[in-house]
């Protein structure tokens, strides 16, 4: 597993999920909270896989070059960012017409009936 991650598992859980996975958090209520469309996490999550490869190479001696490594961590930053894009729409539809829409899950609404 490590090899194909290109790190430890310990420098891509404190890396990668903690680390990155919180920007990516972070980006992603940006993007949703105004209303860009969802290709917008795409482009700034490649940005932040490629800076997060970057410092697992820089600070760990990582492998920098790792192109399974770079796919999975940024695979799981774009993943991160847009689940809180959608999680945040979600939010502000719910919170800003309440007597238009529901909710119907995590991820979902629909108008009232």
């Amino acid at each position: 597993m490590e090899s194909l991650l290109g790190t430890s598992i310990a420098v891509f859980i404190g890396v990668t999920i903690i680390l990155f996975g919180g920007a990516a958090l972070m980006m992603g209520r940006a993007v949703g909270a105004t209303w860009r469309p969802a290709w917008h996490c795409v482009g700034y999550g490649l940005m932040l896989g490629v800076a997060d490869r970057f410092l697992i190479f820089a600070l760990f001696g990582g492998d920098g070059l790792s192109l399974t490594g770079l796919a999975i961590d940024t695979g799981l930053i774009i993943a991160i960012a847009l689940l809180a894009r959608r999680v945040t729409q979600v939010n502000r539809m719910i919170g800003q017409y309440p007597w238009m829409y529901e909710r119907t899950g995590l991820l979902g609404w629909r108008e009232k009936a």
